[in-house]
């Protein structure tokens, strides 16, 4: 069985959307678009460099595919983890509209969105990881089919914006499996799903 692993960049508000460029994600009126690069340096290459340095495969939305595959297949050096990694890996894309597969090993989900991830997660296979993304992280998250989630919370608040945790998310209690912080205040934090919310009094 596959596992389904969400690697995000969030603010302390919980804000995901457009954290790598001005143009990344202007929808809703966005403005912050960015936000993440003043606080990236070597510490978080490495982060990045150690979580995708091994196979795995991509579940993406549409929007996230179009801006990955405008840009990583001019950016595959077999030296640099991340990029050879995401043009290695196959590219699962939800989306309702015809994809043009122009980046190879690119498979456009059929169906139900949340039935066809359910049987991606029942065949052999490497991780699923998902990037961006962000409407198809709220259906992962609506149907309970997030494993792990690997995040970079960073030291800022924008208080508007595209948020990883929205309504509709499931009660879901995590385990934290690490946990380090960068020279910059980011902190790389990855959790598993281990079962249902304990509530009780105090």
């Amino acid at each position: 069985m596959r596992k389904i692993i969400v690697l995000s960049f969030i603010t302390l508000d919980g804000v995901m959307q457009a954290p790598g460029g001005q143009t990344e994600d202007t929808s809703g009126g966005f403005k912050y678009g960015g936000w993440a690069f003043p606080h990236f340096d070597d510490f978080l290459g490495k982060v990045m460099n150690d979580q995708m340095e091994h196979p795995f495969d991509l579940l993406l939305s549409r929007k996230t595919y179009d801006i990955f595959a405008d840009y990583w297949p001019m950016h595959n050096d077999s030296r640099d983890p991340v990029g050879s990694g995401i043009n290695k890996a196959t590219k699962f894309v939800a989306s309702h509209s015809p994809v043009k597969f122009h980046w190879p090993t690119t498979v456009q989900l059929q169906g139900d969105v949340a039935e066809a991830v359910k049987k991606l997660k029942q065949q052999d296979g490497p991780e699923l990881q998902v990037h961006g993304s962000g409407n198809l992280i709220q259906l992962l998250l609506k149907q309970d089919l997030v494993d792990e989630m690997w995040l970079k919370i960073f030291p800022i608040t924008l208080g508007s914006g595209k948020r990883l945790f929205a309504d509709g998310t499931v009660p879901a209690a995590f385990i934290l499996m690490e946990s380090k912080t960068s020279p910059k205040g980011v902190i790389v934090a990855s959790y598993r799903r281990s079962g249902k919310v304990e509530t009780g009094s105090f």
